[in-house]
């Protein structure tokens, strides 16, 4: 899952920001008199990737409040599932097979039907939901289901009463999500179709990243290729929100508690990222 310059103000002569959880994706923000944690995340894991790196854990113990990028438990609630279904389909009439290419249609045809998804079944989604939809397919069979950091985090906090914050709302999620694809869906999908056929190479690649807090393949694999092949999603999924959250993660330095902010690792690296 992040580009313009970002010049930021938070990193002056008062703060001073580094990595002491130098193994995994973890940094520490020190004020005068405020400490923050930013955690970078991987949404979804595999059972194996369990336990999470005991740093993540320390840092947890330390603050008094966990925010993330949205609120998790908010994606159960009914009235956002039929909102996000809703969006996410064409009117009556309307199609994958009248928007995209009849090349680029056959190869999602025979993708879907191979994964043991009738075409019939996608065609009203448009391009992301239907990526997604075939996403959530291929890592089922891979095993990669298990709640990744963040809903790991929340259900902790949830369970110790520990406060949460969060950085969005889960309808500029859902808007963001489905923006996606939009402009050239042919290109999306295509893209998207190629991903899916390496899917266990990338998910290795970079959870093993994400463990070592290792930034160069997250950087080349996630966010050079977004910047590349899809300037606009990069920059309203990743550069848009970086500078929307960044006045609030400030923020959080100037209160007396302990923070830990957890977002996607895909919006710490690079010269757009929150940590830079």
């Amino acid at each position: 899952m992040f580009m313009q310059k970002i010049l930021l103000v938070v990193l002056c002569h008062l703060v001073f920001v580094h990595s002491v959880f130098a193994e995994t994706s973890l940094w520490v923000v020190q004020g005068e008199n405020s400490t923050l944690y930013i955690g970078g995340t991987c949404h979804i894991l595999r059972a194996s990737d369990y336990p999470l790196p005991p740093e993540f854990d320390a840092a947890y113990a330390k603050a008094d409040i966990v925010v993330l990028e949205a609120d998790p438990g908010e994606f159960n609630n009914p009235g956002v599932q039929r909102q996000m279904l809703a969006g996410g389909m064409y009117p009556e009439g309307s199609g994958l097979d009248t928007v995209l290419s009849p090349q680029t249609f056959e190869k999602l045809k025979r993708h879907s039907e191979a994964s043991g998804i009738s075409i019939a079944a996608l065609n009203r989604f448009k391009p992301s939901m239907a990526v997604l939809t075939l996403a959530y397919v291929e890592m089922q069979k891979r095993g990669i289901d298990q709640a990744g950091v963040d809903l790991h985090f929340y259900n902790r906090a949830k369970a110790d009463a520990k406060k949460l914050k969060a950085l969005e709302t889960v309808e500029e999620q859902i808007e963001f999500i489905l923006s996606m694809g939009q402009s050239n869906p042919d290109r999306y999908v295509e893209y998207s179709l190629r991903d899916l056929e390496n899917l266990e190479e990338i998910v290795d690649v970079l959870i093993a990243a994400w463990r070592k807090g290792d930034e160069a393949p997250i950087y080349s694999v996630f966010v050079e290729e977004m910047q590349r092949d899809f300037p606009e999603v990069y920059q309203s999924l990743l550069v848009d929100r970086n500078l929307k959250w960044l006045p609030k993660i400030e923020g959080f330095l100037r209160t007396p508690e302990k923070e830990l902010v957890l977002v996607g690792v895909g919006h710490l690296v690079g010269d757009d990222g929150v940590i830079e």
